[in-house]
């Protein structure tokens, strides 16, 4: 199992967006969080399946994502 770091972010009209830094092409929406997510487990499963037929190299996870804490 290999994991990807995902980034997500809420948008105005309350719609989740998201990207996975280490794979540019994977670029998600929905409408809850959890809907957004579902779709980048997918849009990722199907890019590795499509570089593997291809016979591409998958790279390797290299994002760390942290929530740094500031006083505001």
């Amino acid at each position: 199992m290999t994991k990807y770091t995902g980034v997500f972010a809420q948008a105005g009209d309350g719609s989740w967006g998201g990207y996975v830094p280490d794979l540019p092409t994977i670029v998600v929406n929905g409408d809850t969080l959890e809907e957004a997510q579902e779709n980048m487990r997918t849009g990722i499963e199907f890019w590795v399946e499509s570089m593997k037929e291809e016979g591409l190299a998958i790279p390797a996870p290299s994002t760390f994502a942290a929530s740094i804490e500031v006083a505001a």
